[in-house]
C-alpha cells in the first residue's frame, strides 16, 4: 500500500466553488456538455436518497431516470415520486427501477450515479461505477474499511470520472467562513480543535425479526458477515397511506454493520476539523481512545502536535466544531455560528447567504457543475478518502482500547500487527474487492 501515497493525490482548491477554476481538467469516458442534461441513476433508495432526489430534481438540467434497491417497496416509492415530479413539470422522461444496481451501470444513457446505500456496499458499487465510466456522487463515509477507501480513490483516478463526497457542510457558508478565519489566523495561532460527533459503534444486539417479503436480505448483506434482520436496520415505510422513514436506519450504529457516530457524524465534523487543520491530504499520526491512562475523549494527534478531540463544547452536546486559537475561538454547527469576538463572525450579507444552504442544494449543484466542466468538485475523492480513514482509525482505537500509530504518508499502521487486522474486513458471500 506504500505506493499509494499522497504523491498520487491531486491537490485541489477547496475554499469554495470559485476554486473550481484552478482544479485539474478530467477527461471522462463520456463528457457531458455544459448545456446538456445530466441523466442520473440512484443506487440505494432509502431515507437519504429520498432527500437527495428532492434536491437534485430542483437543479436545472438534471433528470433522474433510474433507481435500484433490494427492497421492493422502496423501488415503488422512488418510481412514484419521480413520475409525479415529472408530470408536475411536464417532463417526458421514462423512469425505470431495478433490483440489481448493475443494470443502471449497463445503461449508456446514464451519465452519473448517486450511491446512497449502507456503507458496506459503497466500495464495490463505486469501483463498478468507475469501470462503467459513470460520474459518482457518493454518500459519506465513502467506504467501510481503510483498504476500500484507497481502492476507491485509485479507481476514480484510473477511470478519470468525477467523484463527489456527500460532505455537504463544506458547501455551507458558515463552515467556509469558520475555516477561512482559522486559515487566516484571525484567532491567532491555532492551539486545538474540538470536533464533537458522539460515541463509537456498539455490538449488534437487536432481536431477530421476520424479513419483509419484498426485501432481499441476502443481497442487502452483500459482503457483510451475516447478521439477522431487524426493522431498525431498514425502517419500514408505506405507500398507502404515504409514510416515509421515521428514524435513521440503525445499521450505522453497530460494529458489525457500521462505524457508529464516529464514522457517521465524524465524516462531517472530523472532516471540517481536518480542513481547518490543513490536513485534507494527510491525517493523524496517533489516535488515542478515551479511558486510556488519563485521556477522557477520543483524540487525534497530528504531526505538528495539534490535537482534534471528540469533545462537546457546550452542555447541549451540539454536534459541531470549535477552533481554539491563542487570541480567541470560533464554533460552528448546522444553523449556528459563534465566536469570542463579533469581528470573527460573518457579515450580515454573508449570514444571509449562509441561510440559503437549507433552501438551495449548493453541494449538489457543485457536483453537477463538476460533471459538466470535468473539474473536481469541492470535496473530491482524496478528501473523502482521508476523512473516511480518520473516522475508521477512531473506531479501531476504540476497539483496541489503546493508542494506534498511523503513517499518513504510507497510509498504514506503524509497527502494529494487531491493528493491521482491521485494515480491511473479510468479505462474505463470494464477494471480492
Amino acid at each position: 500500500m506504500n505506493n499509494f501515497s499522497r504523491r498520487r493525490f491531486i491537490q485541489t482548491t477547496v475554499a469554495g466553488a470559485a476554486g473550481l477554476a484552478s482544479m485539474p481538467l478530467l477527461q471522462g469516458f463520456r463528457p457531458v456538455g455544459a448545456n446538456d442534461t445530466v441523466r442520473i441513476g440512484v443506487i440505494g433508495l432509502g431515507q437519504q436518497a429520498n432527500n437527495l432526489i428532492g434536491s437534485f430534481t430542483r437543479i436545472p438540467g438534471v433528470q433522474i431516470i433510474a433507481g435500484a434497491d433490494v427492497y421492493g417497496i422502496k423501488r415503488q416509492r422512488f418510481e412514484q415520486k419521480v413520475k409525479e415530479y415529472n408530470q408536475s413539470k411536464n417532463i417526458k422522461a421514462e423512469v425505470v427501477t431495478y433490483k440489481d444496481y448493475r443494470a443502471i451501470l449497463d445503461r449508456k444513457d446514464i451519465d452519473a450515479v448517486i450511491i446512497a446505500t449502507p456503507d458496506h456496499w459503497h466500495a464495490l458499487i463505486a469501483i463498478d461505477s468507475c469501470d462503467a465510466g459513470k460520474d459518482i456522487y457518493q454518500e459519506k463515509p465513502i467506504t467501510f474499511t481503510l483498504k476500500e477507501s484507497l481502492k476507491v480513490a485509485e479507481a476514480v483516478r484510473r477511470a478519470n470520472v468525477i467523484f463527489a463526497t456527500g460532505s455537504q457542510q463544506r458547501s455551507d457558508r458558515n463552515y467556509q467562513h469558520t475555516v477561512n478565519m482559522v486559515h487566516r489566523e484571525a484567532l491567532g495561532k491555532l492551539t486545538k480543535v474540538w470536533a464533537y460527533v458522539g460515541p463509537g459503534p456498539d455490538p449488534y444486539n437487536l432481536p431477530e425479526e421476520t424479513v419483509p417479503a419484498d426485501l432481499d436480505w441476502k443481497q442487502w448483506l452483500g459482503p457483510l458477515k451475516p447478521v439477522h434482520y431487524n426493522a431498525f436496520l431498514n425502517p419500514p415505510i408505506s405507500l398507502q397511506p404515504a409514510k416515509n422513514e421515521t428514524y435513521w436506519a440503525k445499521w450505522r450504529y453497530f460494529k458489525e454493520t457500521g462505524g457508529g457516530f464516529t464514522c457517521d457524524w465524524g465524516a462531517h465534523n472530523f472532516d471540517i476539523g481536518q480542513w481547518g487543520l490543513g490536513k485534507d491530504h494527510s491525517g493523524p499520526v496517533k489516535i488515542v481512545p478515551p479511558g486510556y491512562l488519563d485521556n477522557e475523549y477520543l483524540t487525534f494527534v497530528y504531526d505538528n502536535g495539534l490535537e482534534m478531540i471528540n469533545r462537546p463544547y457546550d452542555e447541549k452536546k451540539t454536534l459541531g466544531i470549535k477552533f481554539w486559537g491563542e487570541d480567541g475561538w470560533i464554533e460552528v454547527s448546522r444553523g449556528s455560528i459563534a465566536a469570542s469576538d463579533p469581528s470573527l463572525l460573518p457579515s450580515k450579507e454573508e449570514a444571509a447567504d449562509a441561510d440559503k444552504y437549507e433552501k438551495s442544494p449548493l453541494h449538489l449543484e457543485n457536483f453537477i457543475q463538476a460533471v459538466k466542466s470535468r473539474r473536481d468538485p469541492i470535496v473530491p475523492v482524496e478528501i473523502g478518502q482521508r476523512t473516511a480513514a480518520t473516522c475508521i482509525l477512531g473506531t479501531i482505537a476504540l476497539e483496541l482500547k489503546r493508542p494506534v500509530r498511523w503513517s499518513p504518508e504510507a497510509q498504514y499502521f506503524i509497527n502494529d500487527p494487531e491493528a493491521e487486522k482491521y485494515f480491511h474486513r473479510e468479505y462474505y458471500g463470494g464477494y471480492q474487492l
